[in-house]
């Protein structure tokens, strides 16, 4: 599944910074032949098991000095009282095709990783204290081969997360726990809900696990996820997804792929209908107008900013499961062909993500 669906979307978002206009006009090949590693997978060992208890192994947590998920834009700011614990997995930074994993030391890929968590995780800084580790990530070209190098390469940065899972775990004590992710992260994350959380009792303290930017087919995925989706905007310990295209969207690149793959059941994903929680209501299969739109992140051209601005951005459930919002808002060049969105699958509902958690948080404790 990984290395085969990442060849659509994991590494979308990493084209928002380095390839969206080659993208564009020459397509995968062109990808391929300037990003596919040359050399053959390196096996690494394990890191030791304690690693992460050392704060430099980490982009993000709550003692860490001049943590990126603590950003909010102008107006707002992260709360003081943090009762639950959010870990998050960010997306893909490492371009270099030199290795098959990004060294944890690559200052590059980990700059590109905090930028991320700024308009991503820091969405939950409202209900929880956010854990973000470094990880040794498959580099960008390993989503466009069907090498066998490729998987081994994700597996190699599963293994690290697992890793930091672990130790997030001793370090959230009994508090309720968030998951969320995004593209590469977002694997983990559904790899995550499949061997650490499905059928242990770590499945009754998830508020939510937010599976952005990823697919999950609610027939050959969910059954084997260990958490429902989420059926209610105050449901806890459920599931959301969602993949954001304009219109006309064209998702004919990751329907194609998607329905080659299995799914974490075993079963075929080929037409199965995908998770689409509309983020504007909380629910699946939903149409909401730009006016329940609380708040879209809109950057400066140097990415070192945004402004929220509300009702901007609608947002409806269509076909299989993908978020159509309409005519799509101008949020800077990085649109990607087929009008995908799915470098602001946060950003586009920023203000509303932030209010879900807090929502769902509330119903979690409301049923002790």
């Amino acid at each position: 599944m990984a290395r085969k669906f990442l060849y659509v979307i994991a590494g979308l978002i990493v084209l928002a910074i380095a390839a969206t206009f080659a993208y564009r006009l020459f397509g995968v090949q062109l990808l391929r032949q300037a990003m596919v590693p040359g050399t053959s997978f390196q096996a690494q060992p394990a890191m030791a098991r304690g690693i992460y208890a050392r704060r430099d192994m980490w982009i993000a947590r709550p003692d860490l000095p001049g943590n990126p998920a603590l950003w909010t834009p102008a107006g707002m700011a992260p709360a003081k009282n943090l009762p639950a614990a959010v870990f998050f997995i960010h997306p893909t930074s490492y371009l270099d095709r030199a290795r098959w994993n990004a060294p944890l030391d690559n200052r590059e890929a980990n700059d590109r990783a905090a930028l991320f968590l700024r308009g991503q995780a820091s969405a939950f800084n409202g209900v929880g204290g956010i854990w973000a580790p470094r990880y040794r990530q498959a580099t960008f070209g390993a989503f466009l081969t069907n090498q066998a190098d490729a998987q081994k390469a994700l597996d190699l940065a599963y293994r690290d997360v697992t890793l930091a899972f672990d130790r997030f775990l001793e370090e959230a004590g009994d508090r309720p726990i968030i998951l969320a992710g995004h593209s590469q992260g977002a694997l983990h994350l559904t790899r995550l809900l499949h061997d650490r959380i499905a059928g242990t009792p770590l499945a009754k303290r998830i508020v939510a696990a937010y599976v952005v930017g990823w697919p999950v087919s609610r027939t050959a995925d969910l059954p084997a996820l260990g958490l429902p989706e989420c059926a209610a905007a105050d449901q806890a310990g459920c599931i959301l997804s969602w993949q954001s295209f304009a219109e006309p969207a064209d998702p004919s690149l990751i329907v194609d792929t998607f329905d080659g793959t299995k799914g974490f059941t075993g079963a075929p994903r080929k037409g199965t209908p995908m998770i689409c929680t509309n983020p504007l209501t909380g629910t699946p299969g939903a149409t909401a107008p730009a006016s329940a739109n609380l708040g879209t992140l809109f950057p400066n051209a140097d990415l070192s900013g945004a402004t929220l601005q509300p009702g901007r951005v609608p947002a409806r459930c269509d076909g299989r499961g993908f978020l159509l919002i309409g005519s799509g808002p101008e949020v800077g060049p990085y649109v990607l062909p087929g009008n995908n969105y799915h470098v602001f699958d946060y950003s586009l509902f920023w203000a509303n993500v932030r209010a879900d958690a807090a929502r769902r948080l509330k119903a979690f404790q409301a049923r002790k």
